[in-house]
């Protein structure tokens, strides 16, 4: 299967939370602070969808960072059950750090369930390391949260002298 992303828009937040409460079912954010950040220009959310069917979100992403901050945090990521597995976190996840790289951003921070591997897994194939742990963060379930880190190379540039000639081919 294959998925479009686009920056999600406020008439998407109902979606958003459909996905959020049946997902993050003891700990999902509110309508309104999901509402909030979703229309936040210090934030960058994403959502996936079928390309035949844009109202079914599929997935979304949220990273804060506004722009020429030095960090950013990545707020919230969810797949679909039936979409896991297919690299489309992975996708949503590779997004962000784009849009984190354009903003400026040089480290991005996340905190992911101690009970989570899959993601935990995810997240350290893409690079981030693991800062520390915060006990009981996720609540009510009391579970940890695991602090991780990305330093996000900044942009590379190539640059020829301006008095180079080109190499002749043979």
């Amino acid at each position: 299967m294959t998925w479009q992303l686009r920056r999600a828009r406020a008439a998407d937040v109902d979606a958003i939370m459909a996905l959020e409460t049946r997902i993050f079912v003891n700990d999902a954010w509110s309508v309104q602070a999901m509402a909030q950040d979703v229309v936040n220009p210090n934030c960058y959310y994403l959502v996936a969808f079928p390309p035949d069917e844009p109202d079914r979100i599929e997935a979304y992403a949220g990273l804060q960072a506004p722009q020429g901050a030095r960090e950013g945090d990545i707020q919230t990521i969810a797949v679909t059950e039936e979409a896991r597995g297919r690299g489309l976190g992975r996708t949503l996840m590779l997004s962000l750090i784009t849009e984190a790289r354009k903003r400026g951003v040089r480290e991005v921070f996340l905190e992911v369930r101690a009970d989570n591997p899959p993601a935990q897994e995810l997240y350290r194939r893409l690079g981030f390391e693991e800062l520390g742990i915060r006990r009981g963060y996720y609540q009510p379930d009391n579970v940890d949260a695991i602090v991780m880190r990305l330093h996000v190379p900044g942009p590379k540039m190539q640059t020829t002298p301006a008095d180079a000639e080109p190499e002749a081919a043979e």
